[in-house]
């Protein structure tokens, strides 16, 4: 198993290198060419959700990105440190904008799920991760 790293600062000039980079690896993994286009912008909607997450609650941490080579499958994580615990209006039982900020999450998972068949999302009060899976083809299979 083969795994590259990436971490940038949460900029979004920097999520079009994460882009780049996962379109590369994923094409040295053996990922099917009609399919590079979807990983590019499943991570880049991933990359850029994680960036938008860190600079609304002020994180300064980077921006995680692994891209793992198995030997039949490619997948790549989006990892932030956004907790998902907020506080809670207790006459609402809501957290503070949480509708505007649920509502952005959910766009943007919706369009990650329309790209990817293999995602799962976690999240938890220490940040949170996507972790996407595509299929590849062995050297020397010939698709028909």
């Amino acid at each position: 198993m083969a795994t590259v790293e990436l971490r940038f600062s949460a900029l979004p000039e920097h999520v079009r290198t994460a882009r780049l980079v996962a379109a590369a690896v994923a094409r040295r993994a053996g990922v099917d060419e009609a399919v590079l286009d979807e990983v590019r912008l499943a991570v880049g909607e991933a990359c850029s959700r994680a960036v938008g997450l860190h600079q609304s609650a002020g994180i300064t941490e980077p921006v995680r990105v692994a891209l793992i080579e198995d030997e039949k499958q490619f997948s790549i994580e989006v990892g932030d440190e956004a907790p998902r615990s907020a506080p809670v209006d207790r006459a609402t039982g809501a957290a503070p904008d949480a509708d505007v900020e649920a509502e952005e999450d959910e766009m943007g998972l919706a369009v990650i799920s329309g790209l990817v068949d293999d995602v799962e999302v976690t999240a938890g009060e220490h940040g949170g991760l996507i972790r996407m899976t595509w299929p590849t083809i062995p050297p020397g299979v010939a698709l028909t």
